[in-house]
C-alpha cells in the first residue's frame, strides 16, 4: 500500500439550523463543518498511514465555501486535498457527486484505498461509496466498523443489523467506514500551524470532461421543511397506581407504541 484517499463533504452545522414559524429551515447563521461521518473516514485513514508509512490525500467537493475546510482537513493528518468548488454543489445528488468524484480520482492519480464515511451529516444518502466504487470499477465495503490492511490485502469487519460479517479483498477498493470505527483527533495548534504549509490543488469541474447527463442530477429536491413534535402532556392521576399502569398501556397500545 502506498497511496490512500479519503473524501469528505463541506456541509452546515445541524446544530446551527433552526425552524422557522412555517416550518422553513433557517440556515442564516449556520456555519459549515466537515461532515462527521468523514471525520471518523480521516481518522481511520490517518492511522493508517501512519502505521503503514504511506501518503494520504483528500478530496472534497462542495460550493466555493469548501475552500473553507482544507486548514481543518489538513490538521487532521492529511498530506494534501484536492479540492473541486461549484455552486452546482448545492443541487448535487449522489449521482452527480460520485460522477465528479469519479473524474476528479482519475485525474488526481492511483489510489490503493480510498476512505469515505457511511454517509453525509446533511443528507446521509449512503449511497456515494457505492457509487464511486462502480465507476472505478473496484470493490466496496460498507458499514465497516472495523479495518486493518496486511500485505496488500483489505479486512474489513462489517455491521449488520445484530451480526458482524468479516470481507477480505485486495486493494485498490472504496471503504464507508462507520462512526464506531474510531474517534477522531482534535487537532492542537501545532498541527493547525502547520496545516498552512500543507499543498492543497483544486479542480474544476469543467476539466473534467463529464457531460451534460452526468451532471444532471437525477433526485430533485421540491421542498425540506422542519417538523414541530407535540406532546401529549397525558397525565394519570388514579390513586391506585395499578390503574394508571393499565391506562398508560392501554393508551400506548392505542398509539401503536406496544
Amino acid at each position: 500500500m502506498q497511496k490512500l484517499l479519503v473524501c469528505y463533504k463541506w456541509v452546515l452545522d445541524e446544530q446551527d439550523i433552526k425552524i422557522a414559524g412555517d416550518l422553513s429551515l433557517d440556515t442564516g447563521r449556520a456555519k459549515y463543518k466537515i461532515s462527521d461521518y468523514d471525520k471518523n473516514a480521516i481518522e481511520e485513514g490517518a492511522l493508517l498511514a501512519e502505521k503503514h508509512g504511506v501518503s494520504i490525500e483528500a478530496l472534497t467537493f462542495g460550493p466555493a465555501a469548501a475552500k473553507q475546510s482544507l486548514k481543518d482537513a489538513l490538521s487532521r493528518g492529511l498530506d494534501k486535498v484536492y479540492w473541486i468548488g461549484d455552486p452546482a454543489a448545492e443541487q448535487a445528488d449522489a449521482f452527480v457527486t460520485a460522477n465528479i468524484l469519479a473524474a476528479a480520482v482519475k485525474k488526481a492519480g492511483a489510489f490503493d484505498l480510498i476512505l469515505c464515511g457511511e454517509g453525509s451529516s446533511d443528507s446521509y444518502s449512503q449511497q456515494t461509496a457505492p457509487r464511486l466504487a462502480a465507476l472505478l470499477d473496484i470493490p466496496a465495503i460498507t458499514f465497516v466498523q472495523q479495518l486493518t490492511v496486511a500485505d496488500g490485502r483489505v479486512v474489513a469487519t462489517r455491521k449488520l443489523g445484530d451480526c458482524t460479517e468479516e470481507v477480505t479483498v485486495t486493494g485498490p477498493a472504496v471503504i464507508s467506514v462507520l462512526p464506531e470505527i474510531n474517534k477522531p483527533r482534535i487537532p492542537g495548534l501545532k498541527q493547525v500551524m502547520a496545516a498552512a504549509k500543507k499543498p492543497s490543488e483544486e479542480i474544476k469541474v469543467a476539466d473534467l470532461g463529464l457531460s451534460d447527463e452526468e451532471l444532471t442530477p437525477k433526485v430533485r429536491c421540491l421542498a425540506l421543511k422542519g417538523y414541530v413534535m407535540d406532546r401529549k402532556k397525558v397525565i394519570l392521576k388514579e390513586a391506585n397506581q395499578a390503574d394508571n399502569v393499565a391506562k398508560l398501556v392501554a393508551s400506548l397500545t392505542q398509539e401503536g407504541l406496544c
